[in-house]
């Protein structure tokens, strides 16, 4: 190991959002997909976290299907820690950011990285896919008809409120 290596990181204990980068994501953002409605709702949240605190977003998620019957809502979880949706980072190129989604589904491995993009030109609007983070959707019992939450790979456009 080197003792003055080229590019030394710094001893750092906060990563924060100087330039608000963060900000245009947050809000209610709509849209649907397969006849499901979707709802997003992004709040950030500074200087959270244990060791390292970070500004972040956390989401909430409801879904209706075309009748109005509510699939999913965790819209009114008041703990964020509960809704298993929370800001990780941006990609390299900072053109998306990345958010952790756990879904509910007990068995099933609905779980992985939701990646938000809003071209600079449509500031109202985002498009969101989610990325499983594995490679089979089951972990133990799963039902036949198992659908995950975000579908996987599949955009989902969505309109700001």
């Amino acid at each position: 190991m080197q003792e003055n290596p080229p590019f030394p990181c710094p001893n750092f204990t906060y990563v924060k959002d100087i330039n608000n980068s963060l900000n245009k994501y947050v809000g209610t953002w709509q849209g649907n997909l397969n006849g499901k409605n979707y709802e997003f709702k992004f709040i950030k949240k500074e200087n959270v976290g244990k060791d390292i605190k970070d500004d972040r977003l956390i989401g909430r998620l409801r879904i209706t299907d075309s009748n109005g019957n509510i699939i999913y809502n965790s819209f009114a979880e008041a703990d964020d820690d509960k809704t298993h949706f929370f800001g990780t980072n941006f990609q390299p190129d900072l053109k998306a950011y990345i958010v952790y989604f756990h879904g509910p589904s007990i068995g099933c491995a609905e779980y992985g990285d939701v990646y938000l993009r809003i071209q600079p030109t449509t500031p109202d609007q985002m498009t969101i896919i989610m990325i499983p983070d594995n490679d089979t959707t089951i972990e133990g019992k799963c039902p036949i008809n198992f659908q995950p939450t975000i579908p996987y790979e599949q955009l989902i456009h969505l309109v700001k409120q």
